[in-house]
């Protein structure tokens, strides 16, 4: 879960790196394309053949649809439609969510320690996002509304992957619900992508391409998808909360970033929180 962090928070900064060649839909439907692709060959020559389990083609092409269209969907849009420090911080609420989800459904058992440790990472992803400026308004409220629905569906995903029985291998599943994800997206993108000059599309944007197709899908799902059939839900989603650190660190690195003495109270808290959930 620690690659998992380092992923996807360098992947904000090569994300925001390949906007500026390539629409935010076209580069999204594009790379689960290449994601299916490539865990079709995949899953073929690991297991010989991909199939659903026999009586769980529902629940995998649902959680697919939830956790990779409408989520992918309503995160891309939020981004559009608000600033990036709305939407990493209403993200920055999705292992709460979990948490509480998980306690009153009763999927897990979560533990006093887990709460505790799930609400002070929480608010040290609030002091590390906050640095960068909150303003919500009339003009931000159809974005955040949309970064409210992403966090719903990426935490429903989450907790349905525990009702996948533990003899389904992560890969199958991971390649199975982005099969079911892919084409709402591919739908989604498809005027933008028809509309782009592959052809001279430049280097950096097919190295993001490839980057966020293969590491920040193919890898870091399948590990998150492992680790809430082994670990559970809450657990693995208070990792999360290392995410917009790792971001923040990555983006003074390549991009040049502030970064400011809250921020390392914030890192404080998320790590205190994070240990405190792992007990």
């Amino acid at each position: 879960m620690l690659l998992v962090c380092l992923i996807w928070g360098a992947n904000f900064s090569v994300v925001k790196g390949a906007f500026e060649y390539l629409p935010a839909l076209a580069f999204t439907g594009v790379r689960f394309a290449l994601s299916s692709a490539f865990l079709y060959v995949l899953v073929r020559w690991r297991y010989g053949a991909v199939r659903f389990p026999p009586g769980l083609t529902g629940r995998l092409v649902w959680l697919g649809v939830l956790g990779n269209t409408l989520y992918q969907i309503a995160f891309t849009l939020a981004l559009l439609w608000s600033t990036a420090t709305n939407t990493a911080l209403i993200l920055a609420t999705m292992p709460a969510v979990v948490t509480v989800l998980a306690g009153v459904r009763r999927i897990e058992r979560v533990t006093p320690r887990m709460w505790a440790g799930t609400g002070l990472a929480t608010l040290g992803v609030a002091l590390v996002i906050s640095t960068g400026g909150i303003e919500f308004s009339a003009a931000t409220l159809k974005g955040d509304a949309c970064a409210v629905a992403a966090v719903i569906f990426w935490s429903v995903y989450t907790l349905g992957l525990r009702r996948i029985p533990a003899s389904v291998p992560p890969l199958t599943t991971t390649a199975l619900t982005t099969f079911t994800g892919t084409p709402g997206l591919v739908l989604a993108g498809l005027v933008p992508i028809v509309g782009v000059d592959w052809l001279h599309v430049p280097a950096p944007a097919w190295g993001a391409l490839a980057y966020s197709s293969f590491l920040s899908l193919v890898v870091a799902y399948f590990i998150w998808n492992a680790s809430v059939q082994r670990v559970g839900g809450t657990r693995t989603a208070i990792y999360m909360c290392l995410t917009p650190l790792v971001a923040a660190l990555t983006a003074w690195a390549t991009l040049g970033e502030r970064l400011v003495p809250l921020q390392g109270v914030g890192a404080a808290l998320i790590l205190t929180g994070v240990l405190m959930t792992r007990r």
